[in-house]
């Protein structure tokens, strides 16, 4: 599937809302339990981009069928070179060649905004997809914390990867 990828903007935070809460109600990718409301992801959204670091949209048609934005990775500014990436694919759009296009173009703004270490926190050892599109864009595995999180009353570990930057 051909995706056009652009910057975020305040008009798809509804769209993003929505594939964030499917996330957050029928997976292991993200550990929060509740869906946000509209309100706090575009909050969360205004954040990432007053940091001057990118949110990006897959879109195709109109249609916003993913989303991705770096974020930083601590608070510590030993840091500040180093950003966490987020990615989530609406549930049609998942293993249609969405999620590579897109991880690959918030790569190459990471970069270009001279970020360092890009660093993945991914819900779920079990999470192939997830794991599979850090892997093809260029992410090493790190490590795995296991059994971190509780939910849908289940131990769900945490798999780390990691990606340097020129």
């Amino acid at each position: 599937m051909s995706v056009a990828i652009r910057d975020a903007a305040p008009a798809d935070v509804p769209r993003i809302a929505e594939i964030y809460a499917h996330h957050v109600l029928h997976g292991f990718g993200t550990f929060e339990e509740t869906p946000p409301t509209r309100d706090d992801m575009l909050g969360r959204f205004e954040r990432i981009v007053a940091a001057g670091l990118p949110y990006l949209v897959a879109a195709k048609g109109g249609s916003v069928l993913g989303y991705a934005y770096a974020g930083p990775y601590r608070p510590r500014s030993a840091y500040r070179f180093t950003v966490e990436d987020s990615i989530y694919v609406a549930p049609e759009a998942q293993r249609r060649g969405v999620g590579a296009p897109l991880l690959m173009r918030l790569i190459e703004r990471c970069a270009a905004a001279g970020m360092k270490q890009v660093v993945a926190v991914i819900g779920d050892s079990a999470n192939a997809g997830s794991i599979r599109v850090h892997e093809k864009c260029g992410f090493t595995h790190t490590g795995t914390l296991r059994h971190v999180g509780f939910k849908q009353n289940r131990w769900v570990d945490t798999v780390l990867m990691q990606r340097g930057l020129p």
